[in-house]
């Protein structure tokens, strides 16, 4: 799975120009699921997320993570975190999981994420959305399962 994470003091995704997600202080977390992807990339990838340690301290240095500073996790779906820009000038997305296998493990990043105690708004799978953040600092840090400890 692949995570792009950008720290925000304020997000929200819309659907058909309702809002569906919203956070205030915490993570906007784009996430792409691959076709070799299973639950338990799922769960390392939540763990990581929880525990990573974006936020200023009262030094100013970034100790801690969204559940020290009381934050919450916007999920939006997105597959494109897979594109194959290598040949050509038209992304293919061959290794993004198919809709079917992909969305039961965007349900699982979420729980898992809510069992670690952050608080997690989405937005919806298979919609077009428009993500509209303040991307704070900007802090802004890619995750993927394949190059994870």
């Amino acid at each position: 799975m692949r995570a792009l994470l950008q720290r925000t003091t304020g997000a929200e995704v819309r659907v058909d120009g309702a809002t569906v997600g919203r956070v205030g202080l915490g993570l906007v977390v784009l996430l792409g699921v691959g076709r070799a992807d299973g639950p338990e990339q799922a769960a390392r990838l939540a763990r990581k997320v929880a525990k990573l340690r974006v936020f200023e301290d009262g030094d100013g240095k970034m100790n801690l993570s969204v559940r020290d500073v009381g934050g919450g996790a916007l999920v939006v779906p997105q597959f494109t975190l897979y594109a194959d820009a290598r040949r050509g000038n038209r992304p293919g997305f061959t290794d993004a999981a198919p809709p079917d296998d992909a969305d039961p493990l965007v349900e699982r990043f979420v729980h898992e994420l809510a069992e670690l105690e952050v608080p997690v708004e989405t937005g919806r799978f298979r919609t077009e959305m428009e993500v509209v953040l303040t991307n704070h600092g900007p802090i802004t840090i890619w995750l993927d399962t394949d190059e994870l400890g």
